[in-house]
């Protein structure tokens, strides 16, 4: 088994009930030969923490109650800026000649 299998079978099999209830959304990193895990509110400091207790392993970094650590798409709630004009773009100033005033 890879260090990923190992890992998601240790998550599910012995940590999955007793993490998700008090930590969900934050990370473990699991060293899964020795099956330790390392909590962590940001999957660096779950990832770091593993490295500095096993230096020479591989962790694998879950997020606790998501199938997946990240999710990559367009879920954010802010709108969009209008895209600017070739005008715009290039610094330019429009000039309209209909709303000057002639003296």
């Amino acid at each position: 088994m890879t260090v990923s299998e190992t890992a998601k079978q240790v998550y599910e099999t012995e940590l999955k009930d007793r993490l998700e209830s008090k930590h969900r959304d934050n990370f473990v990193a699991i060293e899964p030969k020795s099956k330790a895990y390392f909590l962590g509110e940001t999957f660096i400091a779950a990832a770091m923490a593993a490295k500095d207790a096993y230096p020479d392993r591989k962790p694998f970094v879950l997020r606790i109650g998501h199938d997946a650590a990240f999710q990559i798409g367009a879920t954010s709630q802010l709108q969009r800026r209008p895209q600017p004009t070739k005008l715009q773009q290039s610094g330019a100033t429009e000039f309209n000649p209909q709303n000057s005033s002639s003296e």
